[in-house]
């Protein structure tokens, strides 16, 4: 069975930075994304890797955060930068054996999340 272990997550004041992982129990994954989620909303799609293809990024987080991949140790990153009160929520990384883009049907296999609050 496939495991997702976020961590990262945490409190910080209005343009802080916080530094988030995805540790997974195997590799070999098409795509692989942070998707992001607060109550009574729909969970969003936050930035996506996908082999052969560069990075996607939502329009509210472009030029804020950067998502990455240590192959070597089965690990997705996510970096947020000048963080936002809007940025608060539960993050979420997935993984797919296909090709996908911010969708998150799409995606095969999810963590438990990582708390994000950013106080303004």
């Amino acid at each position: 069975q496939v495991h997702l272990v976020e961590s990262g997550g945490g409190s910080v004041q209005d343009g802080g930075s916080l530094r988030l992982s995805c540790s997974a129990s195997t590799s070999g994954y098409y795509s692989l994304a942070w998707f992001r989620q607060v109550p009574e909303k729909e969970r969003e799609g936050v930035a996506r890797l996908r082999r052969y293809s560069g990075p996607m990024y939502a329009d509210s987080v472009k030029g804020r955060f950067t998502i990455s991949e240590d192959n070597a140790k089965n690990t997705l990153y996510l970096q947020l930068n000048s963080l936002k009160p809007e940025d608060t929520g539960m993050y979420y990384c997935a993984a797919a054996v296909r090709t996908c883009d911010l969708s998150h049907g799409c995606y095969d296999y999810e963590g438990q999340g990582t708390q994000v609050t950013v106080s303004s």
